[in-house]
């Protein structure tokens, strides 16, 4: 039997992703996810450019643990040769783990996209439209896109101190 999946990357790529990520315990109600990333998002206050450099908006490692399951898959395919009914038994739990991923992937990835469309059109003085000429443009990190906008467009939300509860301060 021919392999079935062509993943893009090898699995000495994959492990060298799987190292900067967090090995997850098996979890009965999220079984199919094996990593997680090592650091966890900041909270929506924080300033956008630090919510960047945090990572929040990075390319989602589920894509990478399907790649995984695509392997093992392609090996069990080798293992089994034309015998496809004995393929689908051996596969049929990484054939669900790959889909659920697969379907995280997409809901953080859209996620991931709509929080920095409304991170961009929040902090600086534009509009969507404008977001997404300028990442069509930019060929760098999304570090370099925040600077590129920020440079053509004005900062409009500046982050303030908080205003504390009780009574003010004495001014002598």
């Amino acid at each position: 039997m021919e392999k079935p999946f062509k993943p893009s990357l090898s699995r000495k790529q994959l492990d060298k992703k799987f190292s900067k990520l967090r090995k997850l315990k098996y979890n009965q109600f999220r079984w199919w996810r094996m990593y997680d990333n090592p650091n966890k998002p900041l909270d929506k206050r924080a300033l956008f450019r630090d919510r960047i450099l945090n990572g929040d908006f990075d390319y989602s490692h589920y894509s990478f643990q399907a790649m995984w399951c695509e392997h093992e898959m392609n090996d069990i395919a080798v293992d089994c040769g034309d015998d496809l009914q004995k393929y689908v038994e051996k596969t049929s739990l990484l054939r669900s783990r790959r889909k659920r991923l697969l379907e995280d992937f997409e809901r953080d990835e859209n996620e991931k996209l709509e929080a920095l469309i409304k991170g961009f059109t929040d902090n600086f003085r534009c509009t969507k439209d404008q977001v997404y000429e300028e990442i069509f443009k930019c060929s760098g990190e999304l570090i370099d896109l925040y600077y590129i906008i920020e440079e053509k467009y004005k900062i409009v939300h500046m982050p303030y101190p908080l205003k504390r509860r009780g009574r003010p301060k004495k001014v002598i």
